[in-house]
């Protein structure tokens, strides 16, 4: 008689399960990592700090964001694990039927995996490299589980107290977890009975399991939070061991060294040296009567593709006096963008000091915030809430183009490339109130005349008469632009000269110097 037919009780899915629904749950690693690290990259979390935003905030909104996305995917997977009938998913927890044990240990290892992320971000600044890695993390995980893990936990002789200290590391111990909700299911299919229950923690080692993830899971969210702290303070991770040493440590602070400038001072640059005099007291007064201090910054950027480093600010040296209106002046590529980016925590100095309202700049950045408002070039600001709104790439190029456009603005501006060619040496090359400037830059007039073709020859003898120094400016149609040293002429006799000529002279004017003249000339010396 014929042997009656047995259903094979072989469940492929608890087989597999533990690197199956490890590679699941990891995941959402490199997603989470990837979006934290693009936040840096682009320095969104700095311009929301600059809107008010403050970390308290940002951390308890970020990690709600990132909890809810994982709570969201994990569930799915409960549900649709279920709804297929796997016996992972069936089998565990069955007696109540409401997969708590399921989700407990799925929300638990998800929020450790999520302080884990915090934490690794803080270790990239590309969102290309961050991937890569937490993708490498993701599967070497998974398989360093499977083939290794796995083997030394079936194997009795091996100490279990080394398996204890493997599964600190966070992807192994979601691999035990997964290992052991497979064992039971697979167990429980082929016995008929259930699989792991609340009452099989210990037996199980699961209760292990769970404390070493939310042991972890407080450390590394604290520990990640700490290094956040400290790393946009810029006070240093082991900040609080220098203070055992301070008195044999330099009075300096300790990202902001005020190194000697290696600058070669112009002696005619009289206006500069003195306000680094007047800078170098006031750092020794510790005063805070002036809003913005710099003392010798510096900024440079390493060589790129074979070219050598570039010096964007060198030696910058100057004080704002409160309530003073303070404008910065400068050829593409003089370093003005750079110097803002340092004083707005965008970048950090090479070297030198900076101080608002008596907060350093690499200190205190977060409390000068509370104090400064930023309004950087218009595109940045639309890129930023662009940003916020997700939108990337040749979306968000597109979106910023068409809000330019309905304002009738064109997107560009000045730029301070670090790659590019720079004008000037990146340090001050004047400073003072306009008229202060006009006097000791411009030292001429600008006369302007306008006159018949015929008539042109007439008009630069007319001026080589009454200033033989004087320098044509440019000479376009029938107009031409001359520079008339003050120290040659009075204007009475520029004057009577055009009186006696005015018949053949229709139209002149006589200008003094101009904060642009200024700024050309000074541009042109610190070229040469």
């Amino acid at each position: 008689m014929p042997k009656p037919e047995t259903k094979l009780r072989l469940n492929i899915a608890s087989l597999i399960g533990a690197v199956f629904f490890t590679w699941v749950i990891l995941l959402l690693f490199p997603v989470i990592l990837t979006t934290l690290v693009y936040e840096k990259q682009q320095r969104l979390r700095i311009i929301m700090k600059m809107h008010g935003l403050g970390d308290g905030p940002y951390w308890m909104i970020s990690y709600a964001y990132c909890l809810d996305i994982s709570t969201v995917c994990v569930i799915c997977l409960m549900i649709f694990g279920s709804a297929i009938g796997l016996k992972f998913f069936l089998l565990n927890d069955s007696s109540i039927n409401d997969y708590s044990l399921h989700f407990v240990f799925y929300f638990l290892y998800i929020n450790l995996q999520i302080s884990v992320a915090f934490l690794a971000s803080s270790a990239f600044s590309k969102v290309e490299t961050a991937s890569v890695v937490g993708y490498i993390y993701v599967f070497g995980s998974g398989l360093l589980g499977w083939f290794l893990f796995q083997f030394l936990i079936e194997d009795l002789s091996y100490p279990r107290h080394w398996i204890f200290v493997m599964e600190l590391y966070p992807g192994f111990s979601l691999f035990r977890g997964l290992y052991e909700f497979s064992h039971y299911a697979f167990q429980g299919n082929l016995t008929g009975r259930n699989g792991m229950m609340w009452k099989d923690l210990s037996e199980s080692s699961m209760d292990k399991v769970f404390y070493i993830i939310i042991v972890e899971w407080f450390f590394l969210l604290i520990s990640a939070y700490y290094i956040d702290k400290m790393s946009s303070s810029g006070k240093g991770l082991l900040f609080f061991l220098k203070k055992p040493f301070e008195k044999f440590l330099s009075p300096q602070r300790p990202c902001l060294q005020n190194q000697v400038s290696t600058v070669a001072v112009e002696m005619e640059k009289l206006d500069v040296i003195q306000e680094s005099e007047k800078v170098e007291k006031l750092m020794l007064e510790q005063s805070i009567s002036h809003t913005i201090v710099c003392n010798k910054m510096n900024k440079e950027y390493p060589g790129r593709d074979g070219n050598p480093p570039k010096m964007a600010v060198r030696g910058l040296s100057f004080a704002v006096p409160s309530g003073e209106c303070f404008g910065m002046l400068g050829p593409n590529g003089a370093g003005k963008t750079s110097f803002i980016n340092m004083m707005t925590g965008l970048v950090k100095p090479t070297s030198g000091s900076a101080f608002v309202q008596g907060l350093d700049i690499c200190m205190d950045m977060d409390r000068v915030y509370t104090s400064m408002g930023v309004c950087p070039q218009h595109e940045e600001h639309l890129l930023f809430y662009g940003r916020l709104k997700n939108l990337k790439d040749s979306d968000l190029d597109q979106a910023v183009e068409e809000s330019l456009k309905s304002v009738n603005l064109l997107r560009g501006g000045v730029s301070d490339n670090p790659a590019g060619k720079y004008s000037g040496d990146g340090g001050l090359q004047c400073i003072g109130n306009p008229k202060e400037l006009k006097g000791r830059y411009g030292g001429s007039y600008v006369l302007t005349m306008t006159t018949a073709p015929e008539h042109a020859k007439d008009v630069e003898m007319l001026v080589q008469d009454v200033s033989p120094n004087a320098r044509k400016l440019y000479h376009i149609a029938g107009t031409q632009k001359f520079e008339i040293p003050k120290e040659e002429v009075r204007i009475s006799q520029v004057f009577q000269a055009v009186e006696k000529a005015k018949r053949s002279f229709k139209v002149f004017a006589l200008a003094d110097t101009t904060l642009e003249d200024v700024f050309i000339k000074v541009a042109r010396r610190s070229d040469l």
